[in-house]
């Protein structure tokens, strides 16, 4: 079988778990928590890094951080997780979903105007596949509006937008370590806290509303509740197998370029159509999170996977349209969003994994090329 995912580990991963275990402190913010904020801090230069047990928490924690009030609103993407929507919904505001563009599953910056009104509060650019929006357009229309600007940054690792990475071009950002991510821990996340002016509060909400770090680092001589909050903070075992392939992500992220190249290479010399195959944007990077295609539609991607399943190839489709989901779609305006839609009928995500051998990866090639030789 030829799974979609297939979790990649460096062997590291338990050695760090067993020191930190050794070390008696596995409770979260020990020696390896404090690697992976350093690694983040440097190589990209995010003001701070805060880990988190998941990319939901980091979005959770920067809608309070933003002071997110019922009534307020957030404009996001259709075409995206629940968990963009629901880190925003839990503080009470009303989702304003934008469409995606046409070709790309990014939402469509230049229809982003209309949207405001004055209860917006925020844009959650969410960076599709690794690749950037449109984030110069953005952030000149969050300044305009004096609106803030939280980045949903869980597939862009190592992504970058115009020389600048993603995640530390809006005021906050989100990632996420989820095993189906370049580099992974299982479960986790981190904020990443680009505007100054939210680093000593995001420390506190993460420890429960409590000025716990501040007491740690001898700052203050006791500490207490000082803010809302929540236990937002992984475990050291978390920050230790995440430490682990933080160190070889140059590797991994080199391995899944070539993958990602050998099945545009392919598909391209095949003659598949461009409409088929991911679009980059200019001035976008592309940081080899997951190739996908674009099928003609719903049907005809349910024969791809029917097709593909068949030879024991397990490919799968992606996001549903949130205005259109069970829980959102009576609090929807009602606009037609016709580009999320038509991702989420015709988008399907191929196998993609550090591990994937090259046999393997002909294999799912030549299966492909059937496929839209009989189409």
């Amino acid at each position: 079988m030829i799974p979609f995912n297939k979790p990649f580990l460096t062997g590291k991963e338990t050695v760090y778990i067993q020191q930190a275990v050794a070390s008696g402190k596995i409770s979260g913010d020990g020696m390896f928590t404090k690697k992976c904020h350093q690694f983040f801090e440097e190589r990209f230069g995010f003001k701070k890094c805060l880990l988190t047990t998941s990319c939901t928490d980091a979005l959770e924690m920067a809608a309070i951080l933003i002071n997110i009030q019922p009534g307020d609103e957030v404009i996001m993407p259709s075409y995206t997780f629940v968990s963009t929507a629901n880190a925003f919904v839990l503080r009470g505001a009303k989702i304003v979903f934008a469409d995606s563009e046409k070709d790309t599953p990014n939402m469509d910056v230049t229809k982003l105007e209309s949207l405001i009104t004055p209860r917006t509060k925020a844009i959650v650019p969410v960076h599709y596949a690794g690749v950037g929006c449109d984030m110069d357009s953005l952030m000149k229309l969050a300044e305009k509006y004096n609106l803030f600007v939280v980045e949903d940054a869980a597939q862009a690792i190592d992504s970058w937008y115009k020389g600048k990475p993603l995640g530390g071009i809006g005021h906050l950002a989100a990632f996420s370590f989820h095993e189906t991510k370049n580099v992974i821990a299982g479960e986790g996340g981190m904020l990443a806290i680009n505007d100054p002016r939210f680093v000593e509060r995001a420390e506190i909400i993460r420890e429960k509303g409590t000025n716990r770090s501040a007491f740690f680092r001898g700052e203050v001589d006791k500490y207490g509740w000082v803010d809302v909050g929540s236990s937002f903070l992984p475990s050291e075992v978390i920050a230790a197998f995440l430490f682990a392939q933080l160190e070889h992500l140059t590797d991994i992220q080199d391995q899944r370029k070539l993958l990602w190249k050998k099945y545009d290479d392919a598909f391209r010399a095949a003659g598949i159509a461009a409409s088929h195959l991911p679009f980059l944007p200019e001035g976008c990077y592309n940081n080899a999170h997951m190739y996908y295609l674009v099928l003609d539609s719903l049907d005809q991607r349910t024969a791809f996977i029917d097709h593909c399943k068949s030879a024991d190839i397990h490919p799968v489709f992606h996001y549903l349209s949130l205005h259109k989901s069970p829980f959102y779609h009576e609090k929807h305006d009602g606009r037609e969003l016709v580009n999320a839609d038509f991702f989420t009928d015709r988008l399907v995500r191929l196998p993609f994994y550090y591990t994937l051998s090259p046999s393997d990866q002909d294999f799912v090639i030549a299966r492909i090329l059937q496929f839209f030789k009989k189409s």
